[in-house]
């Protein structure tokens, strides 16, 4: 497996534009995403877990009940959500979409992500629709610059890999950057592949894989109303079809897994008001469980993550964070070290302080990424979480992101 050049539209048969049309204000922003499809495509989605769900979610899933969709349309500005006929706008950018292109209305994933509870006009998706299809081509980047909100960087990546010989690609956009928590999912992913892959296969495939990725991740504690990580498999590499387990089902997972890994960390680095990507890895923990359970907590401490945003070696609390987050640990047994691209220090050994410089310290933690690595010594089992360090930009952005 290597990187490729290409993002969402590497693998053979995708094709990608994005455009502003009008949703947004700001005529330099792009609003309005498109990702096509030459061939129908085997596509499997996971949903936020919000019980407040954006109208796009309940549509892509009456959609893709039957395991295949060709196209991904998915506007930026507005959440559609808890609106009174959000449902019908929903229907209607479809609809819009299938005409354009012509394929099925029931092929079509729909998305939207902004303000929660604005009025959605469909009037500018619709005028900009003819312009958004017929600049269809190798532009992923101008997709991805139209599905984001508040995120800063562009959050795109592809690779190539092997399956029994033949050559399948595989690439990916996302958008997230604030109301990010592990609670699946909590920002856009759109994730395309040329690999043969059944439905049922690729269903299996996303959501375990989500439980070590995308449910790995917070920013701010808050999980988003109208979130989802879609994946299309189209088939043109030509493979043998994957249809159960095996040798090219591991493969085909251990390439979303880099595609999904990277847009984790992209996610997370780009936390709103961010200035720094914090990763902690849990190692020795009795079971999986334990090891997501204290890495995600330990993500998710405020105090922590404020610690990180002013350089300061406070590992009291990360030993805080392990302790109310409900894991059966052995505190006398943990062992905390922050690492960097400056080095490494040790500052807690079975539970308790050690003599470290504070010096060398700040000079690993004024670093952009910071890894928290726990070891549990109670087992085998480990996992990784990412987050970002919470600053005084995180207020101002949240502060007057509707007006």
């Amino acid at each position: 497996m290597k990187q490729i050049k290409g993002g969402i539209c590497a693998a053979k048969g995708f094709t990608a534009n994005g455009i502003h049309c009008g949703i947004r204000k700001n005529k330099g922003k792009r609003d309005l995403a498109l990702i096509f499809s030459e061939k129908r495509a085997a596509t499997a989605c996971v949903y936020t877990k919000n019980l407040v769900k954006g109208a796009p979610l309940e549509v892509t899933k009456q959609n893709i009940s039957d395991g295949y969709a060709q196209a991904v349309i998915c506007n930026s500005g507005n959440a559609n959500t808890c609106n009174a006929n959000g449902r019908e706008i929903a229907l209607q950018m479809c609809e819009l979409c299938s005409k354009e292109l012509g394929i099925s209305e029931k092929d079509v994933v729909v998305a939207s992500t902004g303000v929660i509870g604005q009025p959605l006009d469909i009037a500018p998706i619709a005028y900009g629709m003819d312009t958004l299809v017929n600049g269809l081509g190798n532009h992923g980047s101008a997709a991805a610059e139209g599905i984001m909100t508040t995120d800063t960087v562009e959050k795109q990546i592809s690779f190539s890999f092997d399956i029994d010989g033949v050559e399948c690609k595989i690439g990916g956009i996302a958008k997230g950057s604030g109301m990010i928590h592990p609670n699946m999912a909590t920002m856009l992913v759109f994730v395309t592949t040329d690999c043969a892959i059944s439905p049922d296969m690729l269903q299996k495939a996303l959501s375990a894989d989500v439980e070590t990725s995308f449910n790995m991740v917070s920013v701010d504690g808050d999980t988003s109303t109208n979130d989802m990580v879609c994946v299309m498999a189209n088939g043109m590499a030509g493979n043998a079809k994957i249809t159960a387990q095996g040798a090219a089902f591991d493969a085909f997972c251990e390439a979303l897994g880099a595609v999904t890994v990277h847009l984790c960390r992209l996610i997370a680095g780009d936390g709103e008001g961010a200035t720094k990507l914090l990763e902690c890895n849990v190692r020795g923990a009795k079971d999986d469980e334990t090891a997501k359970t204290v890495a995600k907590s330990v993500i998710c401490s405020s105090l922590l993550k404020a610690a990180m945003f002013g350089a300061d070696a406070n590992w009291g609390r990360v030993l805080c964070a392990i302790g109310y987050s409900g894991a059966d640990v052995d505190v006398a047994k943990i062992d905390v070290e922050f690492e960097s691209a400056a080095g490494a220090i040790t500052v807690c050994v079975n539970g308790a302080g050690i003599d470290f410089s504070e010096e060398k310290a700040k000079e690993i933690l004024v670093e952009k990424e910071i890894k928290i690595n726990i070891n549990l010594k109670s087992g085998e089992s480990k996992a990784t979480a990412w987050g970002c360090d919470l600053t005084y930009d995180y207020v101002r952005i949240n502060g007057d992101y509707r007006t």
